[in-house]
């Protein structure tokens, strides 16, 4: 047989990705069902070649769908995706509101597929953060063959990690800045056009931000929690694209050369490093690929065994909606449904 999928959220950037991926990846979908707020019932949104007509989501029967991709804010996954569990479908939800759940899984599937076997428990797993999934996709190799210890992560966060509103706010920034009229800041606390501003999700008590605790909660629930990991979380004038400057310590020793073979032969992991001009990957260049890219490999000579990495993904795709598209493939991998 084949799937139901229904993405809920489907008219905003990670919904509409969900359902282009879907498309590429020809995933198994006998149906793929559009769901939104009342609001944007009966809109209409691309699926390949086809239109679907958007449905609304407080009427939605999800008794009829076998795994439903939620796209859309903490508050709607709170209270529609247990229903939706309950009602029989596997809720795959990017939120951020049971990503800590400790009997809901926390998945990327190249670092750790084997986690979706626990989805039992809440018929739930989580997407983690955009920027945790991409490093973690280079990092889980690397901690394979030679344990890391310690990590130092600087984020480059693009505006389409905030939403539509947001990339709406740079573009008229930016024309604002280009003709000399008033720039207004309304989805920032500051302007973000020609600037970037240390500050992504709220403050927390100790003086990080919730997105770099995030990334350090999810580091350890996905991969090792003896690993100890800080951030420091931007925002910069870009519209699509992820990019983190990572510093590893390692309890064995590991080479430049020998990190650039097991990255190059790593699961999702494309390494673009040639040491001149040009030889890297900007944010501008992943848009629209599946792949995460690992550039700027070379030693760290100030610890024992360090390791300096620059990596690229598009944040709406590897950092939200291909990976849940690839929870979906690797439940049916793994025999947890038919396809």
């Amino acid at each position: 047989m084949a799937l139901v999928v229904a993405v809920v959220g489907a008219t905003g950037n990670v919904g509409r990705e969900m359902l282009n991926i879907l498309e590429e990846r020809k995933f198994p979908a006998s149906e793929v069902i559009a769901v939104a707020s009342r609001r944007s019932q009966g809109s209409k949104v691309g699926y390949g070649e086809k239109e679907l007509t958007v449905k609304a989501l407080d009427r939605f029967d999800f008794s009829t769908v076998d795994i439903a991709l939620f796209a859309c804010g903490g508050k709607v996954t709170a209270e529609f995706a247990p229903l939706a569990a309950e009602a029989g479908a596997i809720v795959i939800d990017n939120s951020s509101h049971f990503r800590m759940h400790p009997d809901v899984p926390l998945v990327v599937p190249e670092v750790n597929a084997e986690a979706v076997d626990g989805y039992k428990k809440k018929n739930i797993i989580a997407n983690p953060n955009c920027s945790t999934a991409q490093m973690l996709v280079a990092l889980k190799p690397l901690h394979d063959a030679a344990v890391i210890k310690r990590a130092v992560v600087s984020t480059y966060q693009s505006v389409s990690g905030s939403g539509s509103a947001a990339m709406d706010e740079l573009f008229t920034q930016t024309r604002a800045i280009l003709v000399n009229d008033p720039v207004e800041a309304n989805v920032y606390p500051k302007q973000i056009a020609f600037n970037c501003i240390p500050h992504i999700d709220v403050f927390m008590e100790d003086g990080s931000t919730k997105e770099e605790w995030k990334m350090v909660a999810e580091t350890h629930k996905m991969l090792d929690s003896a690993i100890e990991l800080t951030a420091t979380c931007v925002r910069v004038p870009v519209f699509v694209g992820h990019s983190e400057s990572i510093n590893l310590e390692f309890e064995k020793p590991l080479s430049h050369n020998e990190a650039r073979e097991i990255l190059s032969k790593a699961p999702g992991c494309l390494v673009i490093d040639r040491r001149d001009d040009g030889g890297y990957i900007t944010p501008l260049e992943c848009v629209g690929d599946f792949n995460t890219y690992i550039s700027r490999i070379r030693d760290d000579k100030t610890v024992k065994h360090g390791l300096n990495i620059w990596v690229v993904s598009d944040n709406l795709r590897k950092g939200a909606a291909l990976n849940a598209v690839q929870i979906a493939e690797t439940l049916i991998e793994r025999g947890h449904i038919t396809a």
